[in-house]
C-alpha cells in the first residue's frame, strides 16, 4: 500500500479538533474543497470510510476516530524527527513548547527564562499559559511539547517527573487573625468565609483534598478567576484563603495587610513535568527539571 501523506493526516486531525470543515480548512491555510478533497483521497486510500456525512453535518465512524489518534501519535514524531533535523541532532538547540497552569507561571517565568537563557543559549523557549484541560489537550495534539502542572492529576498516555512541593498557607486579613480558631481547625470557620478559584483550575481540587474542605459549609460559593483574585477577597476581610507558598515566596501579598499561616497537616501540592508517551527529547526533559526543581518551595526531584 502506498504511504498516506503527512499533510492529509494533519487535514484529518484538525478536521477532528474542529469539527467544521471550514475552520479547519483556515486553520490548514487551505480551501475547503482543498480539505474535503484530502479526506476523500485518505478514504479511497484505506478502502474504509472515515466519516459519515449528512448534508452539512458529520460524524467520524469508529475507523476515523482510531486513524486520528494514530494520526496523531505519527505527526508528533514527524514534528519531532523535524526538530531534530534542524537542530542537526544537538538535544539543546531546537525549539520546545511548554505549557504552565496560571496557578504557577507567573511565579516561575521570568527565573526560568532567565535560567534557559543562560544555560541552553541554543533552544527557543515558547510558552504558553491556560487551564489544565486545555494545556493537557494541547499537549496530546501536539501543539505543546511539555507541561508544568500541578498534581495529582490523570495525565493518560503520558509520562511526569514531579520537581517538588508546594505548601498551602492560610491567608487572612492581619484585623481577622485573632478571630481564626486555635488550634486552626477549618470546619470551624465561618460558613461561606473560604474564598477559592473556579473549578477550572485544578488548584481548587487540589486544595479541597489537601486542606480538609470536602462537603464544607466554609466554602463561598463565590469563586475567583486568578490568585491575585484571591488576594483581594481577603484583603477586602469578606473571609479567607489558601494559597500556595509558590506565590507567597513571590510576594503576591507584597503591599496588602494580608499574613500566611501554613494550614492543617502542612497540606501541599506537588508541582511536575508531563509529557508524551515516546518522546525523543527526554534527555532534554530531564536537564530543564534539574534547572526548575529549585524553583520549587520544597525541591524533591531526585538526582
Amino acid at each position: 500500500m502506498k504511504w498516506p501523506n503527512l499533510k492529509h493526516l494533519h487535514y484529518l486531525v484538525t478536521l477532528h479538533q474542529e469539527q467544521h470543515f471550514n475552520r479547519a480548512a483556515q486553520r490548514c491555510h487551505v480551501s475547503q474543497s482543498t480539505l474535503s478533497t484530502a479526506i476523500q483521497n485518505l478514504e479511497d486510500q484505506f478502502n474504509c470510510q472515515l466519516l459519515e456525512r449528512d448534508h452539512k453535518t458529520f460524524v467520524f465512524t469508529p475507523f476515523g476516530l482510531e486513524l486520528v489518534e494514530r494520526s496523531r501519535k505519527l505527526l508528533n514524531d514527524a514534528n519531532e524527527l523535524v526538530d531534530f533535523a534542524q537542530s542537526a541532532g544537538n538535544w539543546q538547540a531546537g525549539t520546545l513548547k511548554l505549557g504552565v497552569i496560571p496557578t504557577i507561571a507567573p511565579f516561575v517565568f521570568e527565573k526560568l527564562i532567565q535560567k534557559v537563557n543562560a544555560a541552553l543559549p541554543e533552544l527557543t523557549l515558547q510558552l504558553q499559559e491556560d487551564t489544565t484541560k486545555n494545556l493537557q489537550d494541547q499537549l496530546n495534539e501536539g501543539v505543546l511539547d511539555l507541561l508544568i502542572l500541578a498534581l495529582p492529576m490523570d495525565t493518560p498516555n503520558c509520562k511526569k517527573l514531579v520537581l517538588g512541593h508546594d505548601p498551602f498557607h492560610l491567608v487572612s486579613h492581619s484585623e481577622l487573625v485573632d478571630s481564626l480558631p486555635h488550634p486552626m481547625d477549618v470546619s470551624a470557620l465561618p460558613k461561606n468565609s473560604v474564598f477559592l478559584l473556579q473549578q477550572e483550575h485544578c488548584m481548587t481540587g487540589h486544595a479541597v483534598s489537601a486542606c480538609g474542605l470536602q462537603h464544607k459549609e466554609q466554602v463561598s460559593s463565590l469563586a475567583a478567576s486568578s490568585l491575585f483574585t484571591l488576594v483581594q477577597l481577603a484583603e477586602s476581610k469578606m473571609g479567607f484563603t489558601f494559597l500556595p507558598e509558590l506565590a507567597i515566596q513571590n510576594k503576591i501579598l507584597s503591599h496588602t495587610h494580608l499574613v500566611s499561616m501554613p494550614s492543617e497537616d502542612q497540606a501541599y501540592r506537588e508541582i511536575g513535568l508531563v509529557w508524551r508517551n515516546g518522546t525523543t527529547r527526554m534527555r532534554l526533559f530531564r536537564y530543564l527539571a534539574e534547572l526548575i526543581a529549585p524553583l520549587m518551595p520544597i525541591p524533591t526531584l531526585d538526582r
